[in-house]
């Protein structure tokens, strides 16, 4: 079945009528990681310390979501939406390959609406076959906001076509087939696609391999990164002076801002890193890790004064996470494990007026070693020398964004070491040996540690400075993405399935 129900009905309507049953309901999350800063932290309570996919134990329900997932849950009005392929079809009328955005029903998981989108067809680099819609979207009121496979930019009705084909986009018949065929009828279960922006048509960004991108709201505006990046010899940037970092109207997907730093020259791979933002001495910022290993921080738009054209974002500072590395002919040292420029793939977390951020060689073309930096966020120009406040060291790649609370700070890396350190001075409590890389990030929640790895192992300590290991559990694909919590449910992606875990409570 698409949606898998687990747990004994008897046991389900005793709790219901049960006077001392309750279950934690804290809030949804509507935005992957903590609304603003991006820490890897939730307010959850009551989450299980184990479960056991075989016998159901701790299991809600679980979905099917074909065999590439690489998208987190966001939850929001009783609402799931993440990402799917489609070597399963929902729908018999979408044949083949296609990036799938799934909004289920929270309770059970069944299938509300789902967002088709083909591939982009010319060249795969551009747009890597099979895996899901990879960018987590961003909920706010009935809006969905994210990006697709084809690095479009778009708002969504959360009702889907249920309340009728809303504008002024009306073109979701003809978005939902490859180009040059005729479009499909819209149907209730399909996605209401309120406005579009493409980013390639116009912005001139040149995409690379798979959108990833998880939109920041800011009162009017949206901030995201572009996926701009290097072609299929990853040897040369197309698109050199195309935006990295861009600001919409929520509204009308206009932009409004981008960045003028040029970073696309130096950029290793592609702009994967998502951004931050915080208040420091009574100014907001916005904090990004670039393609081109270096964490910017620009001036936050005015939320009473939408710009009337584009204008460049204001750069306060700078802070090259590698400055030792090469910086010209940096796509001459592919392949070099040894020596090789620095990216940043994670988002930059603003904590208590600092940031922190790991990057380092590309996992795929350069070298193992990586860096978790603590940067004082108070500082401008280029405070590469004078804004470090610690930097530790990791022998392997990182993709981890971090999760701070109480002090303490987890982060994880490709080796498939989940770390804790202390969050004031950088110094380490622990490790913990997963069985392969890790490409999500920690999430700490109800005093619990959740990571999840490429061996498809999922494990849960206790966030604490002395190692506690409280469940191993073996998932039945790699996890590559990090888990969410929402109203007392934890919710864990493999490439193929999600699951819905809560603990039970006896009556």
């Amino acid at each position: 079945m698409y949606a898998r129900r687990h747990g004994r009905c008897a046991i389900a309507i005793a709790l219901l009528l049960s006077p001392s049953f309750s279950t934690a309901r804290a809030a949804d999350q509507p935005q992957w990681a903590e609304r603003h800063t991006r820490n890897m932290v939730s307010a959850e309570t009551g989450l299980p310390a184990s479960f056991d996919p075989e016998t159901g134990h701790n299991v809600k329900w679980t979905v099917d979501l074909g065999n590439h997932s690489y998208a987190p849950a966001v939850i929001a009005n009783g609402n799931v939406l993440l990402g799917a392929n489609n070597i399963v079809p929902r729908d018999p009328r979408h044949k083949g390959d296609r990036g799938i955005l799934l909004c289920l029903d929270e309770s059970d998981g069944s299938l509300r609406w789902q967002l088709v989108v083909p591939r982009l067809a010319d060249d795969k680099y551009k747009d890597w076959p099979m895996i899901s819609m990879s960018s987590p979207p961003t909920v706010e009121g009935d809006r969905v906001y994210t990006v697709t496979n084809r690095f479009e930019v778009v708002c969504l009705d959360l009702n889907g076509q249920a309340n009728g084909n809303d504008g002024p986009w009306y073109d979701e018949g003809a978005h939902m087939v490859p180009a040059g065929e005729a479009p499909m009828p819209i149907t209730p279960t399909d996605a209401d696609i309120l406005w579009l922006l493409d980013m390639p048509a116009e912005l001139g960004v040149y995409p690379h391999d798979s959108a990833y991108a998880s939109i920041l709201l800011d009162g009017p505006y949206l901030y995201l990164n572009t996926g701009n990046g290097v072609d299929n010899t990853h040897q040369v940037i197309r698109s050199p002076d195309a935006p990295s970092l861009i600001v919409l109207e929520k509204t009308t997907g206009r932009v409004v801002a981008r960045d003028v730093e040029m970073m696309g020259p130096r950029t290793v791979h592609a702009t994967w890193s998502s951004p931050a933002i915080g208040a420091v001495d009574g100014k907001r910022l916005v904090f990004f890790g670039g393609g081109d290993g270096v964490c910017y921080a620009f001036e936050a738009l005015d939320p009473n004064a939408v710009p009337e054209t584009i204008q460049p974002l204001n750069l306060v500072w700078r802070f090259d996470i590698d400055p030792d590395a090469p910086k010209e002919n940096i796509h001459g040292y592919l392949n070099n494990r040894e020596v090789s420029p620095s990216n940043i793939k994670g988002m930059p977390v603003f904590h208590q007026d600092r940031i922190y951020v790991a990057g380092g060689g590309d996992i795929w073309w350069g070298k193992q070693q990586s860096w978790l930096k603590c940067i004082d966020a108070a500082g401008k120009g280029d405070i590469t020398s004078t804004g470090e406040r610690w930097s530790y060291p990791m022998a392997h790649h990182c993709c981890s964004t971090p999760a701070i609370a109480d002090g303490l700070l987890f982060i994880t890396d490709c080796a498939g070491l989940l770390h804790c350190l202390d969050a004031e001075t950088g110094a380490p409590h622990w490790t913990h040996k997963l069985k392969r890389e890790i490409w999500g990030s920690p999430l700490v929640a109800d005093g619990k540690v959740y990571v999840g790895s490429h061996g498809g192992d999922f494990v849960i300590l206790q966030a604490a400075p002395a190692k506690e290991l409280l469940a191993t559990v073996q998932l039945d694909a790699p996890v590559a993405c990090t888990p969410v919590a929402a109203n007392g449910v934890l919710y864990v992606t493999t490439l193929r399935t999600l699951y819905a875990l809560h603990a039970e409570t006896t009556p």
